[in-house]
């Protein structure tokens, strides 16, 4: 009876993270095709691909890539883009009741930030299990290290991405796990915050630091309210 159910819990995490593999593939394709085309071997842009697991940090690092590689600058950059995930974790750790302990650690190394999103949206309805966990997060880097080495070893066949639309991919997929988080007012707050921070900084700081500022702000905003609504009128 467990295993059935934790084989029905990794299906419908398979089910639920297929339309982010789909948005992926190219992502992973383009990043491959970057990667070959900075001098990495196929091997070193899997191997890359399989240990950072992270698609935001990889492209930023691939962008500042060169030869010889500024290491400490890109280790700094790649920390700044993936601070985030200090935060996520912590998020997603209070949801681990129910996976046993020895495995919490480990499977932390598969998140990202769809299956952070999709974790979360889960907990509003029941509880998180390790089935439900490995079938959003294996297939995920699965099929993102394949589509690195199949990019880093023909994705220059496809020419410009942009000319598909493959640039939108990643924007159109958070745009669509968002959505299924609007709770109202209170959402369109934390999202305009996040969102007016980021362009801001953006425009104004320039680097990887708009990442940074527009998550603090939304989580600020998000702060806020929870403490307003959680306040109790005085009798």
């Amino acid at each position: 009876m467990q295993r059935a159910s934790s084989r029905s819990e990794f299906v419908q995490g398979l089910l639920d993270i297929i339309p982010v593999i789909v948005a992926a593939f190219p992502i992973a394709l383009l990043w491959g095709t970057l990667a070959a085309g900075k001098g990495l071997s196929t091997l070193e842009a899997s191997l890359m691909s399989a240990a950072v697991f992270a698609g935001a940090a990889q492209f930023v690092a691939i962008e500042l890539w060169s030869d010889p590689a500024p290491w400490l600058f890109l280790t700094v950059t790649v920390f700044i883009v993936n601070i985030r995930h200090v935060l996520m974790g912590a998020s997603l750790a209070r949801h681990m009741g129910d996976i046993p302990s020895g495995w919490r650690a480990p499977i932390m190394f598969l998140m990202a930030d769809e299956n952070w999103a999709f974790c979360e949206r889960r907990v509003l309805k029941q509880p998180l299990t390790i089935g439900y966990y490995l079938g959003l997060g294996l297939p995920m880097i699965t099929v993102w290290v394949s589509c690195t080495v199949i990019g880093a070893l023909a994705g220059q066949l496809l020419g410009d991405p942009k000319a598909y639309g493959f640039d939108f991919a990643m924007a159109a997929m958070f745009i669509a796990i968002l959505a299924g988080f609007w709770k109202g007012s209170r959402t369109a707050a934390v999202l305009g915050a996040s969102a007016a921070v980021a362009a801001a900084a953006k425009i104004t700081i320039g680097g990887a630091w708009f990442i940074v500022l527009g998550g603090l702000a939304g989580a600020g905003v998000a702060a806020l309210l929870h403490a307003e609504k959680e306040e109790v009128p005085a009798t």
